[in-house]
């Protein structure tokens, strides 16, 4: 059991017959009256955000979460198919439930899978990936006056906007947290 007190940002636990992870809280202890916790949190299954108070005191049933180093090896319909890289076992996880993770990940990836009762509940990605572009539009030449961006598409898919000097063929490092350019990288 977990109390309102051990509550903090990524804690998960079980609330009426659902998991949910913390994505941000605040201990509350007015003037007045007892002390309270502020909450938003995300039900791990649904991934609906709500907000949620609670009274100091109390309690949750704590969940055992393992997380497993594993390697992305294809997709296959609407399934994304990982490899334990311990063992070699293979498991398959829906799409909806990968999220736009898939936009930062190419085969043979590795990522960090979150699992609760052998079932896999969300995948970490590392803090930032470096991507090839394959579709840039040509930059125009002199227009660097202010801080000019353009929308280039790498080999995953996803559209990343760049300052105009990125062109077709450069790798770019990518903030996975929040989709934004970091910097050009070398090849």
């Amino acid at each position: 059991m977990i109390s309102t007190s051990d509550i903090k940002k990524g804690v998960t636990f079980k609330m009426d017959g659902d998991l949910f992870q913390v994505i941000e809280f605040l201990h509350v202890k007015p003037g007045k009256g007892g002390a309270f916790v502020r909450t938003k949190l995300r039900n791990v299954k649904k991934g609906t955000v709500l907000d949620r108070t609670f009274r100091s005191g109390e309690k949750f049933d704590d969940v055992r979460l393992e997380k497993r180093e594993m390697q992305y090896l294809y997709k296959e319909g609407d399934t994304l198919v990982f490899m334990d890289t311990e063992n070699y076992e293979q498991i398959s996880i829906p799409l909806d439930a990968v999220g736009d993770a898939l936009l930062y990940i190419q085969e043979e990836d590795t990522v960090n899978i979150t699992i609760y009762e052998e079932d896999p509940i969300s995948i970490e990605l590392p803090a930032t990936v470096v991507l090839k572009v394959i579709y840039a539009e040509p930059g125009l030449r002199g227009d660097t006056a202010t801080n000019v961006l353009k929308t280039v598409k790498v080999e995953t898919g996803a559209e990343i906007k760049v300052p105009i000097f990125v062109n077709e063929g450069d790798s770019i490092k990518i903030n996975t947290e929040t989709g934004e350019y970091v910097e050009r990288v070398k090849n």
